[in-house]
C-alpha cells in the first residue's frame, strides 16, 4: 500500500474515533461546556469553508483543465453542487428526531423520557450518525490522499465536529442501561463509518482516477464540506448559545488554515 493511502486511512480513522471523546465528556462532565463547543464548532466550520474555496476548488479547476475538459469551470461548479446534493439527500433520509445535527447537552439528556425510550434514542442516533459519517469519511480520506498539506487541519475539523455526536449517542444509552462500556462502544462504532466510507469511496473511484475525475471528486468534496459547515457546524455552534464564541472560532479556523497554508 502506498504511503498516501496509509496516511489518509490513519487520519480518517482518527477523525472517526473522536466520537469517543464526546463519550468521555458525557460521562465525566457535570455540565456541558457551551463556550468550548461553540468555539470548537465555529473553528471547524472556518477550516472547512476556507480550505474548500481557497485550496480544493482551485485545485479541482486545475485538475479538470489538465484533463482536457472543454469547459473546466462549468464541470467543477456542477461537481461542487453535486457534492452538496449528495450529502443533502443523505440528510433527508435521517428522521428529524434522530438527526445528529440536533444539539444535546449532558444536563438535558439525563432527564429524558423512560429508559426504553432513551435506549431507542441512543441506538437510532448511532445509526443516523453512522449513515451521516459515510460521506464525511469520503471527504476526509480524499482530501488527505490528494493533498497532505491540508489533510491534518481538515481531519482536526472533522474530529471536533464529531465530539457533540459522541455525546448525543452515549448519554441516552448510558442512562437507559447504566452501562458505560456499552454506551462508549456504540458511540465509538458510529464514528467508524468514516474510515469505512473513505475506503469504499477510494476503491470505487480508484479504477477511474484521471486528472479530470480527480478534479471532479475534489470539487464534490469541497461541496460536502461547505454543506457540513453551513448545515451542521455553524447552526450547532449558535444553538449552544455562545454567538460571539462561535464567530471567533470561525474566524480563528480560517486564520489557522491560512497560516498553515502559507507556512507549507
Amino acid at each position: 500500500m502506498s504511503s498516501p493511502f496509509l496516511f489518509a486511512l490513519v487520519l480518517t480513522l482518527l477523525a472517526g474515533l473522536s466520537t469517543g471523546i464526546g463519550s468521555a465528556i458525557a460521562f465525566f462532565a457535570r455540565r456541558t461546556n457551551t463556550k468550548f463547543l461553540s468555539t470548537a464548532l465555529g473553528f471547524s466550520a472556518g477550516v472547512m469553508v476556507y480550505v474548500s474555496f481557497v485550496e480544493l476548488f482551485p485545485q479541482a479547476l486545475e485538475q479538470v483543465a489538465a484533463g482536457g475538459a472543454a469547459r473546466p469551470a462549468l464541470s467543477v461548479v456542477l461537481a461542487f453542487f453535486a457534492g452538496i446534493a449528495f450529502i443533502f439527500l443523505i440528510d433527508m433520509l435521517i428522521p428529524s428526531g434522530e438527526n445528529p445535527h440536533e444539539v444535546h447537552m449532558v444536563e438535558e439528556l439525563k432527564q429524558r423520557d423512560s429508559a426504553p425510550q432513551l435506549q431507542r434514542t441512543g441506538l437510532l442516533m448511532a445509526l443516523a450518525i453512522a449513515i451521516h459519517n459515510f460521506p464525511e469519511g469520503i471527504a476526509t480520506f480524499t482530501s488527505a490522499y490528494v493533498d497532505p498539506s491540508i489533510a491534518i487541519p481538515i481531519a482536526v475539523a472533522i474530529a471536533i465536529h464529531n465530539i457533540p455526536e459522541g455525546i448525543a449517542v452515549s448519554v441516552p444509552l448510558y442512562y437507559s442501561t447504566g452501562n458505560r462500556r456499552k454506551a462508549f462502544w456504540y458511540s465509538l462504532s458510529s464514528g467508524m463509518a468514516e474510515p469505512v466510507g473513505g475506503l469504499i469511496g477510494y476503491f470505487l473511484l480508484l479504477p477511474f482516477i484521471t486528472p479530470f475525475s480527480l478534479g471532479l471528486v475534489m470539487a464534490a468534496v469541497a461541496g460536502i464540506m461547505v454543506f457540513i459547515s453551513v448545515d451542521e457546524l455553524i447552526p450547532a455552534a449558535e444553538r449552544y448559545g455562545c454567538h460571539h464564541y462561535s464567530i471567533a472560532g470561525f474566524v480563528g479556523g480560517m486564520a489557522v488554515m491560512a497560516a498553515s497554508l502559507l507556512v507549507i
